[in-house]
């Protein structure tokens, strides 16, 4: 293990995007951890996401992770240009005339996507933690936890989507056509979906139609993308000011969108060293 994850290092040492991305997106992170923490000007009054509430336990789980998971292309991007760059530069076909196996490759590209992961998440969960014991309105044990399970959520989508990417990158092999074919499969994910919600409340009204959408099964929703976005869902409507307008959050743990993450993420990993083998180089 120390071996490969030395290998990964030597060679991404020099690798210009591969150090830019990496301190552009633990950065910005970090950052977006503390952004209830700034006034913003909206419709001519001002907000404070913290007097929102987005820092209270156990509310604060639900909202660092669904905010700083928006922030995985970032780190997406330094696994595809890390991939990319074994095809392009021939590393990988000079490495396996060297006694590199297939194996030992994506094993490489696994253990990197894991600390990558690790390291993410375990400065997610610290930073949560100063931060709600720091301006949460209550900081009682049962609530602290409560919903802590949401950064095992982050956990997981992060780890099915980098292996979502070093899938793509090993099939197409250059980071513009990755790219292009994760925009493309949103599209087409994002199309079945409206096409299955259409049909199941077309002709529904109100209540009856509302209930549908919150409480119904969507085959869609085990889609590799779909999956993951369902493991941590939207939390606005948990904000202080959603709440005085009515507006109810429900959750129901996403036990099928949990294990449909980690169907596809054996289908990359097997389908990434398929390729490899499969492939004349």
């Amino acid at each position: 293990m120390l071996k490969l994850l030395k290998l990964e290092y030597y060679k991404n040492l020099n690798y210009r995007p591969f150090k830019v991305f990496t301190i552009l997106y633990f950065a910005i992170l970090v950052a977006l951890l503390f952004i209830g923490l700034i006034d913003f000007d909206l419709f001519g009054g001002t907000v404070n996401l913290k007097e929102q509430g987005i820092y209270n336990f156990p509310e604060i789980w639900n909202f660092t992770t669904w905010i700083v998971a928006l922030l995985k292309i970032f780190l997406g991007l330094i696994i595809v240009f890390s991939i990319s760059q074994e095809f392009s530069n021939r590393m990988f076909k000079q490495n396996t005339i060297d006694g590199l196996s297939r194996t030992e490759f994506i094993s490489s590209k696994l253990l990197t996507i894991s600390v990558f992961t690790v390291v993410s998440t375990v400065i997610v969960f610290g930073i949560t933690l100063f931060l709600g014991y720091q301006y949460s309105d209550t900081t009682e044990s049962a609530k602290v936890f409560k919903e802590i399970f949401f950064i095992g959520n982050y956990f997981i989508k992060l780890f099915t989507f980098f292996c979502f990417l070093m899938f793509l990158s090993v099939l197409l092999r250059k980071s513009v056509f990755v790219f292009l074919a994760l925009f493309v499969f949103w599209i087409g994910e994002s199309i079945l979906s409206a096409v299955e919600v259409f049909t199941k409340v077309r002709g529904l009204q109100g209540e009856q139609r509302n209930q549908i959408l919150q409480n119904d099964f969507f085959v869609t929703h085990l889609l590799p993308l779909e999956s993951m976005s369902s493991l941590i869902p939207n939390p606005m409507m948990r904000l202080n000011m959603a709440k005085m307008m009515g507006m109810k959050y429900e959750f129901h743990y996403p036990v099928e969108s949990l294990v449909a993450c980690l169907f596809w993420c054996a289908i990359f990993i097997f389908g990434s060293y398929w390729i490899l083998r499969k492939r004349d180089w």
